[in-house]
């Protein structure tokens, strides 16, 4: 254990390093988002039922979501560049936990993950989105976020390292911008048409985003919604436990095989 620790943060901090190096990259995995936000926002939601001011409150938290689950995307490239660019094999050849290669990309991902949401949480207040719930249910939503990128950083991983190439990584990440689509991250799911209505509420990032709406007190439970809809805290934390102990193994075992 010891040794995962201290490996980890040794690539960690490798990747942090790599981070402050790709400024371009970090500029604009941090204003996408701001851009979808006042786009959905301004332009969405006139189109609507909801009143502008009340669908952008309804809408932050959805794309706070949709950002923490920009780690599958994240995740897949990286682990792809460093594997196609011989990064991997040259970590293979060191004298370093096998786990802490995956880890420490994982965890610096989610450090970065952290500093960049809190640009679009100011847009997210200066377009009148509020917290309404107590500060220890917020802190239960910004947990919830983070844990989520944490588990979709997993996934990425794993795809980017079973990856045969960059472009192809690059192409499958870009094809994740739609699982926010088919959630209720951006409309409600009410409307929706039967299969697609359930198709939308299993998706985890539906859970998570009721849930963290539910924590902020944005926007209260669906009625008549799927299980992890129904139960968003408790789906939520199920959903992303469950993808971490799926695919952080799997990871770690793709990469220790590769």
């Amino acid at each position: 254990m010891s040794a995962l620790v201290h490996d980890g943060t040794a690539v960690l901090g490798r990747h942090l390093q790599r981070i402050r190096h790709a400024p371009a990259i970090t500029v604009m995995t941090q204003t996408m988002p701001i851009v979808f936000l006042l786009f959905f926002g301004y332009v969405f939601g006139s189109a609507l039922a909801m009143p502008g001011a009340e669908y952008r409150a309804f809408l932050v938290p959805g794309m706070l979501v949709a950002t923490a689950a920009g780690g599958l995307m994240t995740g897949m490239f990286q682990a792809a560049q460093d594997s196609h660019r011989g990064v991997m094999d040259r970590f293979r050849t060191l004298p370093v936990s096998r786990a802490a290669v995956p880890l420490g990309q994982a965890l610096a991902d989610l450090v970065a993950s952290a500093v960049g949401t809190v640009p679009l949480i100011l847009v997210g207040l200066a377009i009148g989105w509020r917290i309404e719930g107590t500060a220890l249910e917020a802190l239960g939503a910004f947990g919830l976020l983070l844990l989520f990128r944490f588990a979709t950083t997993w996934i990425g991983i794993l795809l980017g390292l079973a990856s045969q190439s960059e472009e192809a990584a690059g192409q499958l990440g870009s094809a994740t911008f739609m699982l926010p689509l088919l959630s209720n991250a951006y409309i409600p799911t009410d409307g929706m048409p039967g299969w697609l209505r359930t198709v939308a509420e299993w998706n985890p990032i539906s859970a998570v985003t009721t849930a963290v709406r539910l924590l902020f007190g944005n926007a209260p439970v669906p009625t008549d919604a799927a299980w992890p809809v129904a139960h968003p805290v408790a789906g939520a934390l199920l959903w992303s436990l469950a993808l971490i102990a799926l695919f952080a193994p799997l990871a770690v075992r793709r990469y220790a095989r590769r």
